[in-house]
């Protein structure tokens, strides 16, 4: 009897070991070869599920732009809204292995991005899809005409922040204090609500 094979957790597969592979060692050493070798596979059986290095870093970014979502969408966005706001913020930062290795991923996604269409919409998609929810989230809060403005600051706060820590985990206590003095002057604390 013929193996059945999960299609789509294969390409997972490869997409996690890419991911893995462009934080420790940069998308330079991203080839089908150097991705095959760190999911287990031979070079044929990934061509099997990606053509070409190009549809392999396209897979991966939406999946590292999948895990951030997912991770966002089990914050609690009943807590007091700076509160809930700094969870989710906290979501995106390198703070642990995984999203650490993500935060590397898509700092070399953004660089590659800038010199490859396919990946660059990929980004815009992303990144549109993330501000939009948390415009709709900010409406929901009482900010609605200031929603998207703040939706973008808190996007280029995150950023910001996620890029230095990734070159200075030793500053990472005082990038969270930076972070709450963020918050503090973008969507000030209801101390009654925290």
């Amino acid at each position: 009897m013929p193996k059945i094979v999960d299609w789509e957790e294969q390409r997972r597969q490869i997409g996690a070991a890419l991911l893995e592979l462009a934080s420790e060692r940069g998308l330079d050493e991203v080839s089908v070869r150097t991705v095959a070798a760190a999911s287990g596979r031979s070079p044929g059986a990934v061509q099997k599920y990606f053509r070409t290095k190009e549809e392999m870093l396209a897979f991966a970014a939406e999946l590292a732009g999948e895990r951030i979502e997912r991770r966002m969408a089990e914050v609690d966005t009943a807590l007091p809204p700076r509160r809930a706001l700094r969870e989710l913020l906290l979501t995106t930062l390198p703070l642990d292995a995984e999203r650490r290795a993500e935060a590397a991923a898509q700092l070399a996604f953004a660089v590659h991005a800038a010199h490859h269409p396919r990946l660059a919409a990929i980004r815009r998609r992303v990144d549109r899809d993330i501000r939009q929810a948390l415009t709709a989230w900010l409406e929901s809060t009482g900010h609605g005409e200031n929603a998207a403005a703040l939706a973008d600051a808190v996007v280029a706060l995150a950023d910001g922040l996620a890029l230095r820590m990734l070159y200075a985990p030793h500053e990472h206590a005082s990038l969270l204090a930076a972070l709450d003095r963020a918050l503090d002057a973008l969507l000030p604390r209801d101390r009654s609500a925290d």
